[in-house]
């Protein structure tokens, strides 16, 4: 039947240049996934059995006696596309279950190895197949056995059980609907499979050719539901390479187009000659060009909307975000939001200080990484790197990214002045504390500090007499330390209530050296009882920082003492000065147990201490009289061995004017 015949034909040419369509774009896409992979080879195969089916009626319309060769090489392919589909039908959907988290990496394993296992049996009956004489183009699963042909219904249910579940994982109604779609035709080819084998033993050899013609046309019948997909929902994450479908697209028009050109020109030789049948059909499109034109640049126009809003509403959230004032949380939200609406593999913003020179970025090898500069008022402020699943970042999404890259330093900026505002506040607070410290510790000093000085006057004078027993002297002695300490104690608070206030340019310098060697003295008696050796080696010259001896003296003081307390019974503490550009740096170093880097910062804190008898503000003074000078604290630990501490205490060197 004539008709039958060139029916077979169309549906050939369509089951050829669909799944190469789909090759087309997987190669382009090249997203690194084995669900892409698998994929890849369904198409090839299904290219080999349509494309070699498609050869062997090409050939019977155009010779009278087709090759020999040509149709054994055509036999071939479609036996080898045969053999493997099935297997690559299961494969196909045990990956993307495994990818919808519906399948662990062990049942995945097994499945596959059963999958594999059967095909691997069928490798004899496929050789036998490809060498018998009989070649049967219109029933090629007939050729391959009973057995074969149960597999690939089997194949088939496994493959719509699937798709059950995935309908039912569904979390949207597009999604729902392809894979129930997918689902009714995969159980209808399997029905027809079985009708197929029932008609071949008791119906005509006509009505069996029909029958597959319909299996042909219902195989194609989820290949091109998917293009609808990827085009309106971005299915499997290819929707956002719409330049790559639309030059695939264009391509095979083009290519189609010539071909019907060609075959045109044969049709009308014996009224046209074929050379002027091409040349007219080839200027034909240019009648098409205007209406063309208007309907890509509607499209264009709904299109570029489409990705303005788009990219509007992405930068909503990351504005919001920017009003919470913290920069580094802005950053990371920023990437993991622009990555997740733009279906993107990979979102990076560098943040460079302002007027930083712009440094390259290194491209990804596939080509697939781009780079957009974030700049305001010609000062570089960072960049925004992103790499798409695929071969390259697509059209519209290069144009929304271009999009946040110039609204991004807007959320910086919003993001730094209430972060400033935030700091300010917190400072204000800060103060606020700090003054009612300052109200209470001067409360507490006017009501036990003149109490202390006469029960220390009076503990003095009786120290003094002669005839007070030795037994109540050595009581009396405790009880003047204890006096002494709570003193010091009242004027540690007294010195951190103190307001910081920072010194101006006339203020006065020291030598640090000398004030650093008389801490040594005053303090080496507290150091002397446990046995902690004191170092401070000899210098040459000397070295006048920007600060008042008493600053230097209440600093280095309270960080020996505090040195001295950590190192214990036995220790040591050695002090180092080293004076370079425009700063001097005091070094002090102990051999303690070191300090864990939880509490490196809560250690200066106001009130903090690991102390029993600590009042935790030793560090805190050194923190505000280091304010005060423009000076920096500086911690590390451990420093050798998981153990010692050092304390660099960072001092501005006074002016070359004020030295004189």
């Amino acid at each position: 039947m004539r008709w039958l015949l060139y029916l077979r034909f169309f549906t050939l040419t369509a089951g050829t240049l669909l799944p190469f369509f789909w090759m087309v774009v997987i190669l382009g896409h090249r997203r690194q996934r084995n669900f892409e992979r698998v994929f890849f080879f369904l198409c090839l195969v299904l290219t080999c059995f349509f494309g070699s089916s498609l050869l062997a009626i090409n050939a019977q319309l155009f010779y009278r006696v087709p090759p020999a060769p040509l149709l054994r090489f055509a036999w071939i392919s479609v036996c080898l596309g045969l053999w493997f589909t099935p297997s690559l039908v299961i494969h196909l959907h045990l990956e993307y279950a495994f990818l919808r988290e519906l399948l662990s990496r062990r049942r995945k394993y097994v499945w596959l190895g059963t999958a594999w296992a059967v095909a691997a049996a069928f490798a004899n009956r496929v050789v036998q197949a490809m060498v018998v004489p009989g070649i049967d183009f219109d029933r090629p699963t007939h050729s391959l056995g009973s057995a074969f042909q149960v597999w690939l219904t089997v194949s088939l249910l496994i493959a719509a059980y699937w798709q059950l579940r995935f309908s039912t994982a569904a979390s949207d109604r597009e999604q729902k609907t392809f894979h129930r779609t997918v689902e009714m035709v995969l159980l209808i080819i399997a029905a027809l499979l079985i009708q197929t084998f029932v008609v071949r033993r008791f119906f005509s050899t006509a009505a069996a050719a029909e029958s597959s013609v319909l299996l042909m046309v219902l195989a194609l019948v989820p290949l091109c539901i998917l293009i609808g997909n990827v085009q309106r929902f971005s299915f499997l994450q290819i929707g956002r390479q719409r330049n790559l479908l639309y030059a695939v697209f264009g391509v095979f028009t083009a290519l189609l187009y010539l071909s019907f050109v060609r075959r045109a020109g044969e049709w009308l030789e014996p009224y046209l000659p074929p050379e002027a049948t091409a040349a007219l059909m080839l200027f034909l499109p240019v009648v098409f060009f205007e209406p063309l034109q208007r309907l890509i640049r509607n499209h264009l126009r709904q299109a570029a909307q489409a990705e303005l809003d788009r990219a509007q509403k992405l930068m909503g959230p990351i504005n919001e975000k920017a009003r919470l004032g913290d920069l580094s949380k802005l950053v990371e939200f920023a990437e993991q939001w622009i990555a997740e609406q733009l279906q993107l593999a990979f979102v990076k913003l560098d943040r460079r200080e302002a007027g930083a020179p712009s440094e390259p970025v290194l491209m990804a090898k596939s080509g697939s990484e781009e780079a957009f500069p974030i700049v305001r008022s010609r000062r570089v402020l960072g960049e925004l790197r992103a790499r798409a699943h695929g071969a390259m970042v697509s059209g519209e999404t290069y144009a929304a990214l271009e999009f946040v890259a110039e609204q991004l330093p807007a959320a910086f900026e919003l993001c730094g002045l209430i972060g400033e505002k935030l700091q300010l506040e917190r400072e204000l607070a800060e103060r606020e504390r700090m003054a009612l410290v300052g109200q209470m510790a001067a409360s507490v000093s006017h009501n036990l500090k003149n109490p202390l000085g006469s029960i220390k006057t009076i503990l003095q004078v009786q120290m003094e007499s002669p005839e007070m027993p030795a037994p109540l002297r050595g009581e009396t002695q405790m009880v003047l330390d204890e006096v002494n300490r709570l003193s010091a104690k009242l004027n540690q608070l007294l010195l951190f209530s103190r307001p910081a206030v920072r010194l101006s340019k006339k203020a006065d310098c020291c030598d640090v050296a000398s004030v650093a060697a008389n801490v040594l003295e005053v303090l080496r008696h507290e150091a002397e009882p446990g046995g902690v050796r004191l170092e401070f080696p000899q210098r040459n010259g000397d070295c006048q920082v920007a600060a008042s001896g008493e600053a230097v003296n209440d600093i280095l003081s309270n960080v020996v003492l505090n040195a001295i307390e950590a190192v214990g019974r036995g220790g040591h503490v050695r002090m180092g000065l080293h004076c370079e550009g425009c700063s001097c740096t005091v070094a002090v170093e102990d051999d303690g147990p070191g300090i864990p880097p939880t509490l490196q910062e809560k250690i200066l804190t106001p009130f903090f201490t690991t102390k029993a008898r600590g009042t935790g503000l030793g560090l805190a003074i050194v923190v505000r009289r280091l304010e005060e000078i423009g000076g920096e604290l500086k911690i590390d630990s451990p420093i050798q061995e998981e153990r010692g501490s050092r304390f660099r205490v960072i001092l501005p060197l006074a002016p070359k004017e004020q030295m004189r």
